[in-house]
């Protein structure tokens, strides 16, 4: 494999504002997920199912004009399913390099649930020296190209912060032309981007940044406009708050949703694409069907007034994370 300086195909794929979309596929690469319900999994999930699914949400974004894709060492077999879904369709299509998405994808969690929907623990984080280099070989015999490599849900408190080994084999990787970004969870999302986006090693160690922003978790906002206006690629993932928008939406969500015709979820993806810091928002579709719903937000405009509205739907940091947390696996 060779990956692209970060100089050349990463930064060209940042957009201007108005954030475009990239698609996700944690719901795609395994057989459940954090989710209130709304996601439309197939009654299929067997592997072949999956890929099968992978396979036709994939080719419904990029026909869409969607480029790029995000996927993870812990999404299950998702990164396998990309693999064989971007050399299906390079048989296909000898232009295919010329027009292929942007792709990127995370280490630090292992994927565990040996694909039972019912398993206790369906991941296992760790963040050391070891566990990124084993699966950035796998990542690497997996996906054809890797554009940005991301540290999988940083904290504020993770050993990453003072582990000097781990610290140089990210920086060699970067050095040698992989761009480097972090995903952030939970209620210091915030702490987290304002201490990472500061590593430096011979020059900064991360380019991009992935966040939960959506209309129920706010928090990350400022911290996200400090990385972007540092130049980092901002990407927000979560932006339907795992379905919660969809199955429960607030009153003033669907009282902007009616005015404007469209389904909440048009909305809420809206408003994240409409947030001035946000490159990239992840669209996490478990079907066609969902991708075109999601889609609908790319012909949505919001007025001031519209976010103001929808301001008032925000909730504290904490009570947000701990409902997420009870969140059933599905």
């Amino acid at each position: 494999m060779g990956p692209l300086a970060v100089t050349d195909r990463f930064h060209r794929a940042r957009p201007p504002r108005r954030a475009r979309w990239a698609v996700g596929t944690a719901v795609l690469g395994r057989p459940a997920y954090i989710n209130t319900g709304s996601a439309e999994l197939p009654e299929d999930r067997s592997v072949s199912g999956m890929q099968a699914t992978t396979s036709a949400v994939l080719d419904a974004a990029t026909a869409a004009g969607i480029d790029w894709v995000d996927t993870a060492r812990s999404y299950g077999r998702a990164e396998e399913f990309v693999g064989r879904w971007w050399r299906d369709s390079a048989e296909r299509d000898p232009d295919f390099s010329a027009h292929a998405p942007t792709v990127s994808s995370k280490w630090g969690y292992a994927y565990v649930g040996d694909w039972d929907r019912d398993a206790a623990v369906h991941e296992v984080k760790e963040h050391s020296r070891a566990q990124f280099e084993r699966q950035w070989r796998a990542t690497r015999e997996t996906l054809p190209h890797v554009h940005l490599y991301q540290v999988h849900s940083l904290t504020v408190d993770s050993p990453l912060f003072d582990d000097a080994e781990l610290l140089e084999a990210l920086a060699d990787l970067r050095d040698a032309g992989v761009a480097l970004g972090f995903t952030t969870s939970g209620p210091r999302q915030g702490e987290t981007v304002d201490r990472a986006m500061d590593l430096d090693l011979d020059g900064r160690l991360f380019s991009a940044v992935q966040a939960t922003w959506n209309l129920l978790e706010t928090s990350v906002a400022p911290a996200l406009a400090r990385a972007s206006r540092r130049e980092l690629t901002v990407l927000v993932k979560e932006s339907l708050a795992n379905g919660r928008l969809v199955t429960q939406p607030p009153p003033a969500l669907t009282a902007v949703a009616e005015r404007h015709g469209v389904a909440p979820d048009a909305v809420a993806l809206a408003a994240a694409a409409q947030q001035p810091f946000v490159d990239r928002v992840l669209l996490g579709p478990a079907g066609p069907g969902q991708l075109a719903s999601n889609l609908a937000a790319t012909d949505v405009s919001l007025t001031v007034d519209d976010l103001a509205e929808l301001a008032g739907i925000a909730e504290p940091a904490e009570r947000y994370w701990a409902t997420r947390s009870a969140l059933p696996w599905r």
